[in-house]
């Protein structure tokens, strides 16, 4: 486990608007990839506006890299179609790691992220202390596809030393 900086728990809250596929809808499911972690949803049918509430948990080693999200449409008898895809930014929750938690009052936004064109945040991202832990709420567009938004909600996870 080496340079394991921590976990990071990433909940799929749900998907918001997304992409038809097929004539009913589409089947969506979300891929995390980290490195060499892949992690998936499960598959929602017949729905664009699917609700997911499912936790995927991610070891990260280095808070630079960004996590790529996809999210596919499942098709029984070809390949799935792709639905789009986004990058989440861990840095932002990483940097805030560090703060004296002592003076920070529960559910206090620590720190804001604006959209810009280096994320692909749909609107302004918060980063929270709440209940011991650092939470950001985000809702990310989806890129290369004509419409779709996937709304997290990432925890970091510290590993004692």
């Amino acid at each position: 486990m080496d340079g394991l900086v921590g976990l990071l728990k990433v909940r799929v809250v749900r998907g918001i608007n997304l992409a038809y596929r097929d004539a009913r809808g589409s089947d969506p499911y979300v891929v995390l990839r980290l490195g060499k972690q892949k992690l998936k949803t499960s598959v929602k049918k017949r729905s664009v506006n699917p609700i997911w509430h499912e936790e995927l948990t991610l070891s990260i080693t280095n808070p630079n890299a960004p996590i790529k999200l996809a999210v596919f449409d499942k098709d029984t008898f070809s390949k799935d179609d792709p639905m789009g895809n986004a990058e989440i930014e861990v840095l932002p929750l990483t940097e805030v790691l560090d703060l004296d938690t002592e003076s920070i009052r529960n559910g206090a936004v620590v720190r804001s992220v604006p959209p810009s064109s280096r994320n692909c945040l749909a609107e302004e991202s918060h980063v929270c202390w709440k209940n011991g832990k650092f939470v950001q709420e985000m809702i990310l567009r989806l890129r290369n596809v004509e419409s779709g938004e996937i709304q997290l909600q990432l925890q970091w996870v510290s590993i004692k030393k």
